[in-house]
């Protein structure tokens, strides 16, 4: 599905980018509280240095596609099955992948991550392993729903969510959620500005191309041309081309990404979450959001995604945030495309791992981290 947002999002992008061919990626039982590691010690000291260390471009060691589905179990949520992933010790952080991903997109960071941390790994609604129920319409709001939900009755603890694309979009939304204090921390990698193409509409070049984005839509909600473009983008040379386009360390785009990514999109129900999610209302924005979250961000951006472009709208927000919000932290990855945490792993466990050292625990007072 991921590469069908691609295929729509290669001719008609809704971000400006400075390179015409713009392209949309979106693409074990649970340990007690009691028997979690308490946050950092030689564990984490160990992490720390192990991010400090080699800055190659070479992927990090992953976990294989078998041995993550292996470690998978479900949750019902609304009457539906949602397929997740727990595995480690210590405070909890809950891995939310991007449209058309899944829980194996974190294949490079779960192991990482769980040698100090409880790492949850959730399969949204619609993707991945999760139930894609037919007729059902996929809003971010939904999502971010389910979210505080899971946080609610699976991880049971203050939590910090890691996000990618539309995925940080959702753990935007959950987040700003006053009324409930299951958020600890937030971590946004190359965050979303909606959940599809009419999110941005404040540049001349968006609203020039709107009534034929709507045509588009209209097309799309047509079963046999939606269906047609679906199968022709699910080959996996067109697949590979399209990641090879969006990942700046061309390295991490391997035979297992394009598994990754066209598995999930052979399940019953895919082709009519595709499109209810390319067609839907592209749910709240996150500029309007951000400034009511208050607990410690951390923002990490691909100097290099055609999506969301540290030049287009959306990302000249967020690179001027910290200059306006003390709870935030901004670093540009160099090189680095619109999924850091595949594309180099290594760049964003130096900044993520010493950040989540630092969050306060959960019974200690919020301070903002500068």
């Amino acid at each position: 599905m991921a590469a069908l947002a691609a295929q729509h999002h290669r001719v008609f992008s809704s971000t400006p980018s400075t390179t015409p061919r713009t392209y949309l990626l979106h693409h074990l039982p649970t340990p007690s509280s009691s028997s979690r590691r308490p946050h950092g010690g030689p564990r984490g000291a160990r992490l720390l240095r192990r991010a400090s260390g080699d800055s190659s471009a070479v992927p990090a060691a992953s976990s294989s596609l078998e041995e993550l589905s292996r470690s998978c179990t479900t949750w019902s949520w609304r009457g539906m099955s949602v397929n997740y992933l727990v595995r480690g010790e210590g405070p909890p952080v809950l891995l939310v992948h991007g449209f058309g991903a899944s829980v194996a997109h974190w294949r490079r960071n779960i192991d990482v991550l769980s040698e100090s941390n409880t790492v949850y790994a959730i399969d949204l609604l619609g993707f991945g392993a999760s139930d894609k129920p037919p007729g059902f319409s996929y809003t971010m709001e939904t999502w971010a729903e389910l979210i505080l939900k899971f946080l609610d009755e699976v991880v049971k603890s203050p939590t910090v969510l890691v996000g990618n694309s539309v995925g940080s979009l959702a753990c935007v939304i959950a987040a700003s959620d006053s009324s409930r204090d299951l958020v600890r921390g937030l971590v946004l990698l190359n965050c979303s500005g909606g959940m599809n193409n009419k999110a941005i509409v404040d540049d001349w070049r968006i609203k020039l191309l709107l009534p034929l984005l709507w045509l588009i839509d209209f097309l799309l909600k047509q079963k046999g041309i939606a269906s047609a473009l679906f199968e022709r983008v699910k080959d996996r040379k067109n697949l590979k081309d399209i990641l090879l386009s969006v990942y700046g360390n061309k390295d991490a785009v391997d035979d297992e990404l394009v598994e990754i990514i066209r598995g999930p999109a052979d399940t019953e129900g895919a082709l009519d979450a595709f499109v209810s999610t390319v067609t839907g209302p592209p749910g709240p924005s996150p500029i309007a959001l951000m400034p009511k979250i208050r607990i410690p961000v951390l923002v990490l951006w691909g100097d290099q995604d055609p999506f969301t472009p540290i030049d287009g709208p959306v990302g000249k927000y967020f690179s001027g945030l910290p200059s306006e919000l003390p709870n935030v932290r901004l670093h540009m990855l160099e090189g680095v495309g619109h999924c850091p945490h595949d594309d180099r792993p290594d760049l964003v466990h130096q900044k993520l791992l010493p950040w989540l050292e630092e969050l306060p625990s959960a019974t200690e007072p919020e301070v903002a981290l500068t």
